[in-house]
């Protein structure tokens, strides 16, 4: 299985105590392929700085040199999806996902968990995720 999963979903991973640390456990087994690109990678970085998660720079090195890009395989956008009128920035995961083949998009944002599937993607939320992988 291929997958995209969404800022909302890496920062549920990387905060203490995340309950979806098991996504993790997933691609260490070899369950699923988490796919990126440059600019989801960049969101991520961003993201992940907000003083209001208080993220360590090592715990976020952490996740992803430790733990994400071991496992994860770039994906070159080439498509040009405007999908998600009501915000056009989750427009590149549905880009990195239809470009890199993947079979579900994991996401919290509703947004994006309204269009259910987008050519032959199923977006879903974790919890659904997880089930899949079992």
């Amino acid at each position: 299985m291929r997958a995209v999963l969404d800022t909302n979903v890496l920062v549920s991973i990387a905060l203490p105590g995340g309950r979806l640390r098991s996504l993790v456990d997933g691609w260490h087994r070899g369950r699923y392929r988490p796919l990126i690109s440059s600019e989801i990678f960049e969101e991520y970085l961003r993201v992940l700085t907000y003083p209001k998660f208080q993220l360590t720079s090592d715990n976020i090195r952490h996740l992803l040199e430790g733990h994400l890009l071991p496992h994860a395989e770039t994906v070159r956008m080439t498509s040009r999806i405007t999908a998600v009128a009501n915000d056009p920035s989750d427009d590149k995961f549905l880009a990195c996902a239809v470009d890199g083949r993947a079979t579900w998009l994991v996401t919290g944002d509703h947004h994006l968990l309204r269009l259910g599937t987008f050519r032959g993607v199923r977006i879903g939320p974790p919890v659904e995720f997880l089930r899949a992988l079992r």
